[in-house]
């Protein structure tokens, strides 16, 4: 209980001093969210979005989910992309991952059970998609960080073949789609230089009629 209220109290502090930097802030807050940036990362609590980026509240709408996955069958990730990029009208999407990510690390095995399991069973399709690549590096550490780089990719190639992300582009809406990746050695995010804005990177078989 002790931890518990002291993050309350934490709490009455963050908002007291805002208020003392400027008397508006949360009236301005309540007006309405305009963000410039969807942030899909991972839920590791070692990597907060906005800290990561030394941004204020509003300016990243974010999704977060064990390494940082973009699923076709997962409404909760497609709810939050959809309205980031119909409503909100984001500019970017940052798809984030990070080194020594244990998601990542659970697919590289073979004793993960339960929903977390089943939920990395799609880091094994990439894994088994770049076996030959991976299995070329002696050294598992970094074995693991090359997956989570190729992990990244693979989830910026999947939310470029969504039908929201595809209909924003055929309606000429401005959106780039990024990969990172997070170094928690030393706090640097690194850009994967994987960058979309169309679909011409992804097999024909992809492209969306919508």
């Amino acid at each position: 209980m002790l931890y518990y209220k002291d993050i309350l109290e934490k709490n009455k502090k963050w908002a007291a001093k805002k208020l003392a930097e400027n008397p508006t802030y949360f009236d301005e807050m309540a007006k309405g969210q305009h963000p410039p940036l969807l942030w899909i990362g991972c839920a590791d609590s070692r990597v907060p979005s906005s800290d990561v980026i030394g941004a204020e509240p509003g300016e990243v709408f974010t999704h977060r989910n064990i390494a940082n996955m973009v699923i076709h069958t997962d409404i909760n990730m497609l709810s939050v992309l959809e309205y980031a990029v119909a409503a909100l009208k984001v500019r970017h999407i940052i798809v984030c991952g990070h080194y020594g990510c244990g998601g990542v690390k659970a697919a590289m095995g073979h004793s993960t059970v339960g929903f977390v399991g089943k939920w990395i069973r799609h880091i094994k399709d990439i894994y088994a998609k770049y076996k030959p690549e991976l299995e070329a590096i002696a050294d598992e550490d970094k074995r693991w960080d090359h997956l989570v780089e190729l992990n990244v990719k693979e989830q910026v190639y999947d939310l470029a073949k969504t039908s929201i992300v595809q209909h924003a582009w055929q309606e000429g809406q401005f959106l780039h789609i990024h990969g990172w990746v997070y170094d928690i050695k030393n706090g640097i995010a690194n850009d994967m230089d994987i960058s979309m804005n169309n679909t011409s990177a992804l097999d024909e078989i992809y492209h969306i009629h919508v």
